[in-house]
């Protein structure tokens, strides 16, 4: 194999290159370049966002049971039966049941790439993870359904998105790297500790969201009223929320200045003030709500932007740990798997 370049990039490793790493479409070896493996690994990313936010839709326009049981829509019946509901309750919940396919079909397509190119274990377990995540969630839907939208259903309904959003940003984050070579230690360990930190304060924060959700005003469905709502006070759990995410703004804060305290790499502290920037944006669409009394059209932004969040802390936090980067060339005939760079890791795939 011949020996492979290397040269710096903003990620303070080095990027990989090699003649060895391009491959026509003539190959016997072709595989999918890195440029649709990107690609692709992005549809899944906006895919798994975009779900969490048809889902709000469902929720804002009370059509929850738009689509009365689970896994039929009405009974007997895959498809929505005309007159079971209001039509344009039916329409709106069968098509966010339908988006699920969707996202299947991203989570598949990043799989099928990976193996096929020939990809580290660690990207091939972020997509199963996708694909088994994604059932899963299609089952708490079920159990959702089935409960007629108790509060508690629709937060575990909620919560596992973000996790499934994080997973397809560290995917999304990491395609890039560069297989042959070994992850390096970027950020020093105590900005990883402010940034595992940081992490755990968005968990809290995601977490007293939907229970400021399952209090109040929108419950998912035109006829369940208060029926199944968390019977605690919004205005006290929305305070509480927000002082969450003031501390998890604060601790990214922190992130940022030990990223300059010890000169981090460029791509990092660009990361970091897109994360600031994105928490101020969720911050201002809170305060807003609460002073507005929550109107409906600012839950799907509102939800938007936590995904936004989400994928932008698991992006910083890939940062702290990476392998060099392939030097990206998009080329119509480039791609990433290489007979040479590949081969070398067949044994640990």
């Amino acid at each position: 194999m011949n020996t492979v370049n290397q040269q710096a990039d903003s990620t303070g490793v080095a990027m990989s290159t090699s003649p060895e790493t391009s491959q026509t479409a003539n190959s016997p070896h072709f595989s999918p370049s890195l440029k649709w493996q990107r690609r692709l690994a992005l549809i899944l990313l906006l895919s798994q966002a975009g779900i969490t936010v048809s889902g709000s839709i469902v929720r804002v326009t009370g059509s929850g049971l738009g689509c009365d049981t689970w896994p039929n829509c009405q009974e007997g019946s895959l498809v929505p039966v005309a007159g079971a509901q209001p039509w344009v309750h039916q329409i709106i919940e069968f098509g966010n049941r339908l988006l699920t396919f969707v996202v299947v079909a991203a989570a598949i397509a990043v799989l099928v790439a990976l193996k096929k190119a020939g990809r580290r274990r660690e990207l091939k377990a972020y997509s199963v993870a996708s694909i088994l995540g994604i059932v899963l969630q299609a089952v708490i839907g079920g159990i959702s359904v089935h409960m007629e939208l108790h509060w508690w259903t629709v937060a575990l309904h909620f919560l596992p998105s973000m996790v499934l959003v994080w997973i397809a940003a560290l995917l999304y984050s990491r395609i890039a790297e560069d297989d042959s070579q070994s992850p390096q230690r970027i950020f020093a360990a105590h900005t990883r500790q402010f940034a595992a930190l940081a992490a755990g304060a968005l968990s809290i924060v995601l977490i007293t969201g939907t229970m400021v959700t399952g209090s109040g005003p929108h419950s998912g469905d035109a006829d369940a009223g208060m029926k199944g709502r968390l019977e605690l006070d919004t205005e006290v759990l929305a305070v509480a929320h927000a002082v969450c995410m003031y501390a998890y703004l604060l601790l990214t804060l922190l992130v940022v200045w030990q990223l300059y305290k010890q000169k981090a790499p460029q791509r990092a502290k660009h990361t970091a003030w897109v994360l600031v920037t994105a928490i101020i944006i969720q911050w201002g669409i809170g305060v807003a709500q609460f002073y507005l009394g929550v109107p409906r059209w600012t839950v799907p932004f509102h939800i938007a932007m936590s995904s936004v969040v989400v994928a932008f802390t698991a992006a910083l936090w890939a940062r702290g740990y990476a392998r060099p980067r392939f030097q990206l060339d998009y080329s119509a005939r480039e791609t990433c798997s290489s007979s040479g760079l590949i081969s070398q890791r067949k044994g640990s795939n």
